[in-house]
């Protein structure tokens, strides 16, 4: 990897704070070299206040075909898209940005259709079944919405930010009206378990959902890429739970993000 590495590669940027669990940077730089585009990813540690700044810096840069966005960014980058998908205009918030033909940006949002192809990759089954979401940051705001448009009847939203609950319920109730509704951190009746916090990250964490209410007919979720696998995903197993991990999601993003950015994207 890297050997034709040059003044002339193509330049993307993976930004977020903290940045150093993503896996983004080798992966997609290695997609990239396989699908014979000569480009890099590279990671950037930046504060929220800051992001703005890079944004437009990044915009005028001739040799930046792209931005990955991770936690907490995922919302502030939409106000620099002059052209955005469905999915990012419905949540207001975005993962990718690519270059319009003008030079401007072109958002969208793959969280949600990366998470959903793990668990289906994992036998998950979601067509008219309840599902619990944890978290409705920028993450979880596409999993929520994800899991509605791949059929499940009730999706219950749960976060320890009340009004930011509240904001992601209201968005998700024009697309899917009746269907949402305020969760809490009980799993106990629900088909899936998606945590889309960032419970498990860090040792030490407490689990982002009370596990004693788990069934081992529940399907459990994680989007957390470091560890590979969390706590929360050790013990769903072990209570005999089928379950899919961050990295699973992560590895479904991706095909998502090339195409995206080779404009092959459907």
């Amino acid at each position: 990897m890297l050997d034709n590495f040059s003044g002339a590669t193509r330049v993307y940027f993976i930004i977020g704070h903290p940045i150093a669990q993503v896996k983004s940077p080798y992966g997609m730089t290695r997609l990239f070299e396989e699908n014979g585009k000569d480009a890099i990813m590279v990671p950037v540690d930046i504060l929220p206040e800051d992001v703005p700044a890079f944004v437009t810096l990044a915009g005028r840069l001739p040799n930046c075909d792209g931005i990955c966005i991770t936690v907490p960014h995922k919302f502030a980058v939409v106000s620099h898209c002059r052209t955005m998908s469905k999915t990012t205009q419905v949540l207001g918030s975005a993962n990718v940005l690519r270059r319009n033909p003008d030079g401007s940006w072109h958002g969208d949002m793959f969280d949600g259709p990366g998470h959903v192809g793990a668990m289906r990759k994992n036998d998950a089954e979601l067509d008219g079944k309840r599902s619990l979401l944890i978290g409705a940051g920028g993450a979880g705001s596409a999993i929520g919405l994800a899991l509605l448009d791949a059929g499940v009847r009730e999706l219950a939203v749960h976060d320890a930010d009340a009004a930011r609950r509240d904001t992601l319920i209201a968005k998700l109730e024009s697309p899917h009206p009746g269907k949402v509704i305020v969760g809490s951190s009980d799993p106990a009746g629900f088909d899936t378990v998606s945590n889309a916090s960032p419970a498990g990250m860090h040792p030490g964490d407490a689990l982002p959902f009370d596990i004693a209410g788990l069934d081992p007919a529940t399907f459990v979720s994680d989007v957390v890429t470091k560890p590979a696998i969390t706590p929360l995903i050790e013990m769903a197993r072990r209570i005999g739970c089928k379950t899919s991990t961050g990295i699973e999601m992560f590895e479904a993003e991706t095909s998502l993000m090339l195409a995206f950015w080779l404009e092959t994207a459907a």
